[in-house]
């Protein structure tokens, strides 16, 4: 049996963490890790969470049920959505497309909010052409719920949650010249829809800035030493300073503009085959079909557009992928022959993928598999910036540690061409998403075989089980965060971070009364060559810089797992 994959290391065990802290602390309003303030993000995710811990416990799987449920949650609007604008089969193949399309997959993995941030403004987006429906009975709740949707928005993800979805209804109503309509602004109530927003966002943004003073502070320089408190490094910093590539620290890469909009081809794989047939759709808002891929045009446009003029990271443009779901959904059950092309294209893409997955599966078929699959991956810390950067870490010797996922994929691909081949319509498009489910199913036991990796669970686990000592991470917070998560290390007292002041907590450090939680070598060495027992979490890598400062008998070696390890300054009886 293949167990879950743990908790990562990076931002998933991040987020799970900050929630616990929250919980136990009683502190809902200032995120921390460590003790350190963290004030670059909006807090509903971690609300989630934690509510999530109260019923089921703080456990791994339980960080991870507000992501599921707004996966599933989003998989339901889509299809509503679908049914409401274009009718039942078109709204069931939008919802296929989107509960099956590779990009949310991918990006429910991990814990961040994005998937939440999608559900509502796709809820949003809808209520608003339910309010403008001549049609519609009921206007006015769907005027409160957008203005809840908005304000829920602010809470998932900062400015861009109503950014994204006003910016949207303002192309809209410009391309319908609707946009000076005294009917349609009275419809929105927009005085009561603020209101309602205010209500819903604004507590939280006030207790934040009060409690972390200064107040207000409006320079745009963005530099290391320097704290200004929560308002201006959420607002200016986090937002305007990030827009504008001039944020610090700068710990994030962007994507080439080109790539950005390109791997769509790949995020709404296998249903991105039938983008070609939208071209033939109507948008002419001349009834509720044509207005609703009408505003689904002005979605996706405004979303990609405003990326192009920032920096981003693969997955932002989630947002868009409902409306393209959509547009998607309503081709299909038009029909027609870009339909049909793009079936027998994809069927073709199937055999080949198929083809180059067993091809794999032979070239890695006598490769030894000593240890874990951290033995035969490369290293790139260059691309570590980017949220799919370690995919560049993958060599051939690797996938002789994913035999198993290499054949379930194989036979996904192989059931969608067969599936594929001579079936049209409705057979052939539950045939591609039984291809992406079985995928996905292959992707999951992947995942458990990358889990010593991506995860510091093991070394978590071994420190559970050593007499008691003080714990040293070496680097980054988020290096080692699922040791953090795993061993519950902070409510037991703060760890230090060696060499680790930059990037996330960098900020935060300079808070009055943040503790001090960071070492450099030579504070280090003091510590751990004194009579205390301390444990150190470092890479391999890392590690032999260690010998330059203290003698080779004070490394003890506790456990490693994945190129990392678990090191103590006295020998374990």
């Amino acid at each position: 049996m293949i167990s879950p994959p743990s908790l990562m290391d990076d931002v998933d065990a991040v987020q799970a963490q900050i929630a616990r802290n929250m919980l136990t602390s009683g502190d809902w309003v200032t995120a921390r890790l460590d003790g350190v303030p963290y004030l670059e993000k909006a807090p509903l995710i971690y609300w989630m969470i934690a509510e999530s811990y109260k019923v089921f416990g703080a456990t791994d799987w339980a960080a991870r049920i507000p992501v599921v449920l707004s996966a599933i949650f989003l998989a339901w609007l889509t299809t509503a959505f679908g049914m409401w604008a274009f009718g039942s089969r078109a709204g069931f193949y939008a919802g296929l497309c989107i509960c099956t399309c590779f990009g949310l997959f991918l990006f429910t993995r991990i814990l961040i909010p994005d998937v939440m941030l999608t559900a509502s403004i796709a809820l949003t987006l809808w209520a608003f052409l339910r309010v403008i429906d001549e049609q519609e009975r009921r206007p006015r709740r769907w005027a409160f719920l957008m203005a809840v949707s908005l304000g829920t928005s602010l809470l998932f993800k900062s400015l861009i949650g109503v950014v994204f979805p006003v910016g949207a209804v303002l192309v809209y109503l410009t391309a319908t010249r609707q946009l000076f309509s005294a009917k349609v602004w009275k419809a929105l109530h927009p005085l009561s829809g603020i209101l309602i927003v205010l209500l819903i966002a604004a507590p939280w943004h006030i207790l934040a800035t009060l409690r972390n003073p200064p107040y207000f502070v409006w320079t745009m320089r963005s530099a290391p030493g320097e704290y200004h408190g929560f308002f201006w490094f959420y607002f200016m910093n986090e937002q305007l300073l990030r827009f504008l590539n001039m944020r610090y620290p700068r710990d994030y890469d962007t994507v080439p503009r080109l790539y950005f909009w390109g791997f769509h081809l790949l995020w709404l794989f296998p249903w991105s085959v039938y983008f070609p047939a939208i071209a033939k759709l109507s948008f002419k808002p001349v009834n509720r079909a044509g207005k609703a891929r009408l505003m689904a045009l002005c979605w996706t446009g405004f979303i990609l557009v405003f990326f192009t003029f920032s920096t981003t990271q693969e997955y932002y443009s989630m947002p868009c992928y409902p409306a393209l779901a959509l547009l998607l959904g309503s081709a299909m059950a038009a029909g027609g022959n870009w339909i049909r092309y793009g079936t027998r294209f994809l069927c073709g893409i199937f055999v080949l993928a198929a083809a180059a997955v067993l091809t794999l599966f032979a070239l890695s078929w006598h490769l030894p598999t000593p240890g874990d699959i951290s033995a035969a991956l490369s290293s790139n810390p260059g691309a570590y910036k980017l949220s799919l950067g370690h995919m560049e870490d993958l060599t051939i010797a690797s996938f002789a540690y994913l035999r198993l996922p290499l054949l379930l994929a194989a036979a996904a691909f192989l059931v969608g061409a067969a599936g594929t081949f001579r079936s049209r319509g409705r057979r052939a498009f539950l045939s591609i998403a039984l291809m992406a489910i079985l995928f996905f199913q292959a992707a999951r036991v992947a995942m458990a075989a990358f889990d010593p990796y991506l995860s510091s669970r093991p070394l978590a686990e071994a420190l559970l089980h050593v007499p008691p000592g003080k714990l040293i991470v070496d680097h980054h917070y988020y290096t080692f965060s699922s040791v953090f998560f795993y061993t519950n290390a902070e409510n037991r007292g703060r760890v230090l971070l060696l060499n680790g002041r930059f990037n996330n907590l960098v900020y935060g450090s300079y808070a009055p009364g943040a503790p001090d939680v960071f070492v450099d070598d030579a504070g280090w060495k003091t510590l751990w060559t004194g009579p205390d027992r301390y444990y150190l979490v470092i890479t391999q890598k890392a590690a032999q810089r260690l010998k330059a400062l203290v003698e080779p008998d004070l490394l003890t070696i506790v456990s490693q797992s994945g190129g990392k390890l678990l090191l103590t300054n006295h020998p374990l009886s």
